[in-house]
């Protein structure tokens, strides 16, 4: 059979197009990502700018977490990109960070104007000298007098906040108890409740010698004026009540 009718029946069909291709679309995920590793050496830079500037109390990492934080809330908001948009990123990432400063500061501005005019003469002084400054020459770099430099500028440190879980250990002095524990508790009132009851089962005057001496904290003299004997005598009979309360005790215990 010839090939000839074959041609001449295709002769006249249309070209069939390219294949279909489909691309996926972009996603907001995808799209927030390539925008954050676009801006993310400028939250770095505005990040290492304030930390050198302002404070040294948080770490540089916290305020680049901050700055991305913005960034992405930043990118839900209706902005054409262009240097328009790069400058309100600009003002915006570094509001947040001064916020979040703030937010942790612990001094007040002037403290922290003081201390930071401290910090920087003692940089000066030292770089000067090659040795650390002294007290009053810190104060007439100052223009200040001693006591004024230790009241208001070696003293104007800010308060730190550590996790109580990072410090705390059973070991540590300044998380001892120094109060009894259950057993000693324990221990101690049982032992009280038999002396209460040895004292009880005294002789009626060497009861009274025990409750004048120990509890209302009288003298030998004054117990023998109230007994209306002497002071030997009374002697005697405490030291005849240690010995009965001794031997109750030892028994009992």
């Amino acid at each position: 059979m010839s090939a000839e009718p074959m041609k001449s029946a295709f002769a006249h069909a249309e070209p069939i197009a390219a294949p279909l291709t489909y691309a996926p679309r972009p996603t907001a995920a995808a799209s927030t990502e390539t925008m954050v590793r676009q801006y993310l050496p400028l939250v770095r830079r505005l990040a290492w700018h304030v930390h050198g500037s302002m404070s040294t109390l948080i770490d540089i990492e916290d305020l680049v977490q901050v700055g991305l934080v913005a960034l992405v809330e930043a990118m839900t908001q209706p902005h054409e990109r262009g240097p328009a948009f790069t400058a309100y990123l600009s003002t915006r990432l570094r509001g947040s960070m001064i916020d979040e400063l703030r937010r942790q500061a612990t001094s007040t501005r002037g403290a922290m104007r003081r201390r930071r005019a401290f910090n920087d003469a003692v940089t000066r002084l030292t770089s000067a000298s090659g040795a650390a400054p002294t007290e009053a020459a810190l104060a007439i770099d100052l223009g200040v007098t001693v006591d004024k430099l230790r009241a208001d500028y070696a003293s104007a440190e800010a308060i730190r906040f550590d996790s109580i879980d990072d410090l705390y250990s059973d070991d540590l002095p300044w998380f001892a108890d120094d109060g009894p524990n259950a057993f000693e508790q324990l221990a101690e009132s049982d032992l009280r409740d038999t002396l209460v009851q040895a004292i009880g089962s005294l002789p009626e005057r060497e009861a009274q010698v025990v409750q004048m001496y120990y509890v209302d904290e009288l003298n030998l003299e004054e117990i023998g004026m109230v007994l209306g004997v002497g002071s030997a005598r009374v002697c005697q009979i405490k030291a005849s009540a240690h010995a009965r309360l001794k031997k109750i005790l030892a028994d009992k215990v």
